[in-house]
């Protein structure tokens, strides 16, 4: 597991931001890919899974329903459509 990807679900983080979500997905990406920063040539790949695995985890924590957490809205300020 990657050490540097903090724990995004309440109540260990109340408000998660788009900023936060993504920061998790890129060190995803790094330690899956074994790059830090991708050649040229892998760049555009790189941005794809980058953005693919912030989505899903947006997904995952809209959905995640906490026990005692009152089922309340979403708790990240996704700015997403």
């Amino acid at each position: 597991m990657c050490r540097s990807i903090r724990t995004l679900r309440p109540p260990m983080a109340p408000e998660v931001g788009d900023e936060d979500i993504r920061a998790a997905a890129l060190q995803y990406v790094r330690k899956v890919s074994g790059f830090r920063a991708p050649a040229a040539h892998n760049r555009a790949a790189f941005e794809r899974a980058v953005e693919a695995v912030a989505e899903a985890t947006r997904e995952l924590l809209d959905d995640l329903e906490v026990r005692g957490g009152g089922g309340g809205p979403p708790r990240h300020s996704s700015t997403r459509s």
